[in-house]
């Protein structure tokens, strides 16, 4: 019997060329680095689960939530096979000097800020996806 998709919601925090990422410790993508976020609820916005997820997760509180990608994400190598849904959002702290805090500490080893262009290995699988296929979360620069 197939499971039906899950919708997750994943926020690029960004903090100057900067972005928040945590080490996971679940099932999928363990020891990975990955972007804060979770399944979105019944009835909840985009950006309300992407607040919701980053203080849940990290204790941080952002604003100017902005949709930016979708990504499609079939796990077979997990013990249960997972296909998720996507939706990437970005956002920026409400006080850039609050500091994350690992709120959940059984699903991730902590919460830093890395360099754009010096990303942490290795990195939780949609997420390397998207780079390797040029995605930046950062606005083009106008020249």
């Amino acid at each position: 019997m197939s499971q039906a998709p899950v919708v997750g919601v994943a926020v690029f925090v960004v903090k100057g060329d900067k972005v928040l990422l945590g080490r996971r410790r679940s099932s999928v993508g363990h020891n990975t680095y990955a972007l804060p976020g979770g399944h979105l609820e019944f009835g909840e916005s985009f950006e309300e689960c992407a607040a919701r997820e980053v203080k849940e997760e990290t204790g941080l509180d952002i604003k100017d939530i902005q949709f930016i990608t979708v990504t499609n994400n079939v796990f077979t190598e997990a013990a249960k096979q997972l296909h998720v849904v996507a939706v990437i959002m970005r956002a920026s702290l409400v006080d850039p000097e609050q500091l994350p805090q690992n709120v959940e500490p059984e699903k991730c080893d902590g919460w830093d800020w890395y360099d754009w262009k010096n990303l942490p290995q290795p990195l939780f699988q949609p997420l390397e996806t998207m780079l390797k296929n040029g995605f930046s979360p950062f606005p083009a620069k106008l020249n």
